[in-house]
């Protein structure tokens, strides 16, 4: 059975091994790299700042009492009835199980009856064929929008999807 667990501050060593599973197994998926979390950047105070951002939420997914995905919603500064999904990830043995969708559908309730939203944009990796995938099974459509430039140069592309009470 899978469940969802929003986090809080104190639940930074949670944060810090899921997120950091993450940026091992898929580090052409992020923005962030393992590298900027680890060393003199592997701090308690940076992970619980994390958690504590005004408006967001951060979900981890568990499955037979262990962590297997993780996902956030954080408010886009400039655009205040939008909300981005960040952070989004699965750990291989759970993947096509539905967890991935479990985490989107949490992330859209959150932005919808929590933060007002009307609507998600995200970004994803140009190279990330399975997460562009769930995003459009979600309803999530590519926009003309500009990404950023990922580290490597990589420019991600931008996916949007409007918010319903029926979602």
């Amino acid at each position: 059975m899978i469940t969802l667990r929003p986090l809080t501050p104190d639940d930074w060593p949670l944060w810090r091994e899921v997120r950091l599973a993450a940026l091992a197994d898929a580090p052409r998926a992020f923005g962030s790299r393992l590298a900027d979390w680890q060393g003199e950047n592997d701090r308690e105070e940076r992970w619980r700042e994390r958690l504590v951002l005004p408006g967001a939420r951060t979900l981890v997914a568990e499955w037979e009492g262990a962590p297997v995905g993780v996902a956030g919603g954080v408010p886009i500064p400039g655009a205040e009835d939008v909300a981005e999904p960040v952070s989004m990830w699965v750990a291989g043995p759970a993947r096509g199980r539905g967890v991935g969708d479990r985490l989107i559908t949490a992330v859209e309730q959150w932005a919808r009856e929590e933060h007002g939203a009307v609507a998600l944009r995200l970004a994803v990796a140009p190279d990330n064929p399975h997460a562009a995938a769930l995003y459009r099974r979600r309803g999530f459509r590519r926009t003309d929008l500009p990404g950023n430039t990922l580290p490597d140069g990589r420019v991600e592309h931008i996916m949007e999807k409007p918010l319903t009470s029926l979602d």
